[in-house]
């Protein structure tokens, strides 16, 4: 698998990395094993690239990676995040304290001195407003607590906003082919900034893996129950934002150009890469068989234009309206 360059960090990441928020929790009963399994599966498969967060499992996918790494010779970066424990409306409430607090417990979780990367895990917009609040971050840097930091957004304004900052070195957005927004403004701004994107939920919570129908149900604890319609955290998180039965339809119709040695998920994760401005795309599962899949979308050629122009009209016909301006 083909590394990328994750904006000025120095790191060279796999164009394909593990997402672990279903390791943690919200996505039905997954078992520590099972999540073990999965960790071991990505690296197996080449991956050197796996995010987390402090909330997943209340620190469950953190510790989860430290026992498999102490039983391994492979040194992947971790990302994790810090901030989701805090009122989201406050954003007086991002303060060093608080964070250093969060980036302490971190690494705890992970057995290291010092985090790869640390990212603001969907703080308020008003955040983004506060020089504070990174000022607090480059002190945490300074005190060698993090080597690295950057922001996970819900909003493209936000990520403009971010890359505002000198000491911003990477960004993680939704984006794919049913959240296209980002094309439009922020991959240019970060490329020029020298900015790392990181694509999270680039399968829409398994809408883009054409194994989804509009009347399936899920388990009480998955969020693609209990957030359907944001009542937990931000709806853009669950299914991309994107209303189940227009999205099965427009996965119905992007079928027509998916190439017969693809997977509709390998499309997917395909179309993402063809973007020069994303560093690495993070598709979470517990499944290796998943995993391995995913992992070579990375070694599919790149899609032609005839099949991005599909990817594109199906976007601006049938998913646009939920989604393109909201986000």
């Amino acid at each position: 698998m083909d590394h990328r360059q994750l904006g000025s960090t120095g790191y060279d990441v796999s164009e394909v990395g593990l997402g672990t928020w279903n390791v943690g929790g919200d996505w039905g009963d997954v078992s520590e094993d099972e999540g073990r399994a999965a960790i071991d599966a990505a690296i197996d498969e080449g991956v050197t690239f796996v995010d987390t967060a402090d909330v997943y499992g209340d620190g469950r996918s953190e510790r989860l990676i430290r026992e498999v790494l102490a039983d391994r010779s492979e040194d992947p970066i971790v990302a994790t995040k810090a901030g989701r424990r805090l009122d989201p409306h406050e954003a007086a409430s991002y303060t060093e304290d608080n964070l250093r607090e969060f980036v302490d417990r971190s690494r705890e979780n992970l057995g290291v001195d010092t985090l790869d990367l640390l990212q603001l895990h969907c703080p308020p917009t008003d955040a983004y407003y506060r020089p504070a609040t990174f000022e607090a971050l480059d002190t945490l840097a300074d005190e060698d607590r993090i080597s690295h930091y950057g922001v996970s957004v819900e909003r493209i304004e936000e990520g403009l906003k971010a890359i505002e900052y000198p000491g911003v070195e990477t960004i993680q957005v939704i984006f794919n082919p049913f959240r296209q927004r980002p094309v439009e403004q922020l991959f240019d701004a970060a490329d020029r900034a020298d900015v790392g994107i990181i694509v999270r939920v680039p399968l829409a919570s398994g809408l883009l893996t054409g194994t989804i129908d509009a009347d399936d149900e899920f388990p009480d604890n998955d969020h693609r129950n209990f957030n359907r319609d944001g009542e937990a955290f931000d709806v853009g998180e669950t299914f991309a934002g994107v209303p189940l039965e227009p999205g099965v339809v427009a996965v119905e119709k992007l079928q027509q150009a998916v190439p017969e040695e693809l997977t509709v998920a390998q499309f997917a994760l395909r179309w993402i890469l063809d973007f020069d401005a994303v560093s690495t795309v993070i598709p979470g599962s517990t499944a290796p068989d998943h995993i391995a899949e995913n992992v070579a979308a990375a070694d599919a050629d790149p899609l032609s234009h005839e099949r991005h122009g599909v990817v594109r009209d199906v976007y601006e016909e049938r998913i646009a309206p939920h989604v393109h301006q909201r986000w």
